[in-house]
């Protein structure tokens, strides 16, 4: 294997872990927003498909996302099976319920005295918000390690939709399983050293995040 191709490969695998957890994100927080301010009749079940979507296997999203997007399938003329799209919508499956799910806990943390008084002093919905979302920001970036960290290593789902198709869908998990297949273990041993240390990589920078943001709000003042 090539240091090209090693390094599309690479590419592709952040490409695709990285859209699905943005998207996740981006529709994950408002979610878990919407849930947290509002009292509804069927919002504990809600809650609880969220939670069980947390635990999920990701061979059976794969195998659900494989027969609709297949050639028979509901939305088979949309021609994304095996496909790099493919695969970015089932890992966002995957990291959507990650996301709400966490934010969502970590809402909860947030003192509701500080909310009270907001809306006391006539803060809008919007500033009750923006001050949600900043005091339980350290929750957000857990959720966005946790999610990442589940969709970067998953193999099962996307082996199913994205046919690990070389030059095309074939990401480092998928390369993994394929080398050692064939027997190519030192392959297996290198492609599994490039997934640790991007895996690594990214969760250090948003672990350094996070605790950039522990230090500045909660060291303390010994002036």
């Amino acid at each position: 294997m090539s240091l090209a191709e090693i390094l599309q490969i690479t590419w592709l695998s952040l490409t695709v872990s990285g859209l699905a957890v943005l998207l996740a994100f981006l529709t994950g927080l408002p979610s878990a927003i919407w849930l947290y301010l509002r009292e509804f009749r069927g919002k504990r079940f809600i809650i609880s498909l969220i939670n069980t979507g947390m635990g999920l296997p990701p061979v059976v999203i794969g195998l659900f996302i494989a027969l609709l997007f297949w050639r028979n399938g509901p939305l088979g003329f949309l021609q994304l099976i095996y496909t790099p799209a493919a695969m970015v919508i089932a890992q966002f499956i995957i990291a959507f319920p990650v996301v709400a799910g966490l934010s969502f806990v970590a809402f909860e943390q947030v003192e509701t005295e500080l909310l009270l008084q907001a809306r006391a002093l006539g803060a809008s919905r919007l500033q009750m918000i923006k001050i949600l979302i900043n005091e339980s920001r350290l929750g957000q970036l857990a959720a966005l390690i946790a999610a990442f960290g589940g969709v970067i290593s998953e193999v099962g789902a996307v082996m199913m939709v994205g046919g690990n198709l070389k030059g095309y869908t074939r990401v480092l998990t998928t390369s993994i399983v394929q080398e050692t297949r064939m027997g190519n273990f030192s392959a297996a041993i290198y492609l599994s050293l490039v997934l640790l240390a991007l895996s690594f990589t990214v969760n250090w920078l948003l672990t350094s995040i996070q605790h950039r943001g522990e230090t500045r709000w909660k060291r303390p003042n010994w002036k």
